[in-house]
C-alpha cells in the first residue's frame, strides 16, 4: 500500500489521536531530547507506532524541507469521502461549508482548514483546476486539520454550488465591494460561504453562482485581508450567530 508523509508535531500528533494504525513508523529528530520531543515520543510508543531515530539530512530528505520541527512520519492515506453528498448526508443540523475558489498556495488552504477546523466546518470545497490539493505542508500549516476536515476538490465548482443550493443551502460569497457586510446577514441557517484567492477574489461564474455578496468592513489602509484570515472572521462570526 502507497504511504505518504506527515511532519511537524500537530500534524503527527493528529494522527495518533485519530488513526494511530495507519502510522507506519514515525522518524525524530535523534538530538532533540527536549520535554516537547519526550513528550511526543512517549505518546508515539503508547499508541504502539514505530518511533525511528534519525539524522536532521534523513529527517530533511523525507520532508522535503526542513520545516518539519524533528517529526516525519510515514502514513497510510485514509479513507476519504469522496462527494459533497456522502459528507452532507450524515450532517446532523444546518451544514456549515466552505468554499474556496482560486486558493493556489499550500500555507493559505493550510491555515483555511485550520480556521475551518476550529469553526466546525462540515466540508471545504475547491475547484480541481486553479487549486492546491492536500500536500505535507497543507498537513504541517494545518496543524492536524487536513486530517479531521474533509476537503473536497470537484471538477465543477459552479455546479457544485447549484447543487448546495438545491439542498436549501444558502451560498454567500465574500467580496471587497458588497456593500452589505458580513455582520448584517443572517448566518444562523443551511450556508456554505465562498472566498476566492486573495487579490483576484471569485472568479465571475462562481460571483453568479453566489445568492448574496457581502463585505468585511475594513477601516485602515489595507483593502483586502489574507484568505485564511477572512475566512476566519465570517466562519466565527457564522459560530457567535449560531450559539447567540
Amino acid at each position: 500500500m502507497s504511504t505518504k508523509v506527515l511532519f511537524g508535531f500537530h500534524a503527527v500528533t493528529v494522527r495518533l489521536k485519530t488513526a494511530p494504525d495507519s502510522i507506519t513508523e514515525i522518524h525524530v529528530d535523534a538530538t532533540r531530547r527536549d520535554a516537547r520531543m519526550r513528550q511526543f515520543v512517549e505518546r508515539a510508543v503508547d499508541a504502539g507506532a514505530k518511533v525511528v531515530d534519525s539524522d536532521g539530512e534523513r529527517l530533511d530528505a523525507l520532508a522535503g524541507n526542513s520545516r518539519h520541527q524533528g517529526v516525519v512520519a510515514r502514513v497510510t492515506p485514509l479513507p476519504l469521502r469522496h462527494s459533497v453528498d456522502e459528507v452532507l448526508d450524515d450532517v446532523k443540523g444546518p451544514p456549515l461549508v466552505l468554499v474556496l475558489d482560486g486558493v493556489t498556495d499550500p500555507h493559505n488552504l493550510g491555515a483555511c482548514l485550520r480556521v475551518a477546523d476550529g469553526a466546525g466546518v462540515h466540508a471545504v470545497l475547491a475547484p480541481k483546476d486553479h487549486a492546491v490539493g492536500l500536500n505535507a505542508t497543507v498537513a504541517k500549516v494545518a496543524s492536524g486539520a487536513a486530517e479531521t476536515v474533509p476537503y473536497l476538490m470537484v471538477t465543477n465548482l459552479a455546479r457544485a454550488l447549484a447543487d448546495l443550493k438545491d439542498r436549501d443551502i444558502r451560498v454567500i460569497g465574500l467580496s471587497d465591494t458588497a456593500e452589505k457586510t458580513i455582520f448584517d446577514v443572517d448566518l444562523t441557517g443551511h450556508l456554505a460561504l465562498v472566498m476566492g484567492a486573495e487579490g483576484s477574489g471569485m472568479r465571475q461564474l462562481t460571483r453568479k453562482h453566489c445568492d448574496e455578496l457581502v463585505s468585511i468592513p475594513m477601516a485602515g489602509a489595507v483593502e483586502s485581508l489574507n484568505v485564511s484570515v477572512a475566512a476566519g472572521i465570517c466562519l466565527f462570526e457564522a459560530v457567535r450567530q449560531r450559539r447567540g
